[in-house]
Parts: structure tokens; C-alpha cells; sequence
């Protein structure tokens, strides 16, 4: 009951930041919940892989109890990276396309200036 809490919060969080930033709200509220998932799958995997080299006891001795202690902040962890990256991410101003002329500005330059000299002949 306690991980559907979490769960919840951790959709509602990435919710609004998407909101804040005028991006797939629904979206990244998923990506957020996978995000808790993916990382109570990787310390399962950890876990896992230091059984076997005989590191830890044997991860079918260890009780579920601790597993999940284990697992909870292991999500919640992976969640705030990936919530921290985006914000960070999505604060920088964004750069500006480089224009495909290097010379375009003066090119732009020359044009106003020939059609201000057009303007006055015609006026003469």
C-alpha cells in the first residue's frame, strides 16, 4: 500500500514539471513511474549478481521485508536523478540554430540598405 503512495507521488511530481515546462504531461508522469521501477529492478538485478559471487547470503534467505526496504529507496533514488536531470535539462536556454550563411547578417544588412536607397530615389 505504502508503494502505490509512492507511486503516486512520484507520477504527480514528473506531472507537474512536465506542466511547468509545456511538455506531454501524461508522458513523463509515466516515464517517471518506470523510472521507480527501473530501479527496484536493478537493485534486484545487484542483488542478484552479488549472490551469486557469494558476497551477501543467498538472496532467496534474504526476507521479503528487507527486499523491499532495499528496493523502496533504490526507485525513489533513480526517480530523483531522472527528476533532477530534466528539470536541469529543461532550464537552460535553449541555443539558437547557427544560420546556414556566415555572412547572413550582412547580407540582411545590404538588403535594408538598398531598399531605404530605393525609397529615397523614388521620393526625389
Amino acid at each position: 500500500m505504502l508503494a502505490l503512495i509512492l507511486i503516486f507521488f512520484v507520477g504527480k511530481y514528473f506531472f507537474d514539471l512536465a506542466g511547468r515546462y509545456d511538455r506531454s504531461e501524461w508522458g513523463y508522469a509515466i516515464l517517471g513511474v518506470i523510472s521507480y521501477y527501473a530501479g527496484t529492478f536493478l537493485i534486484g538485478i545487484v542483488l542478484g549478481i552479488l549472490g551469486e559471487f557469494s558476497v551477501i547470503t543467498n538472496v532467496d534467505e534474504i526476507p521479503n521485508t528487507v527486499l523491499t526496504l532495499l528496493a523502496v529507496p533504490a526507485g525513489a533514488l533513480t526517480s530523483f536523478l531522472l527528476y533532477r536531470y530534466l528539470e536541469n535539462r529543461w532550464d537552460r536556454p535553449q541555443e539558437q540554430a547557427p544560420s546556414e550563411l556566415l555572412d547572413s547578417e550582412l547580407i540582411n544588412q545590404a538588403a535594408n540598405d538598398a531598399d531605404t536607397r530605393d525609397v529615397n530615389e523614388n521620393k526625389l
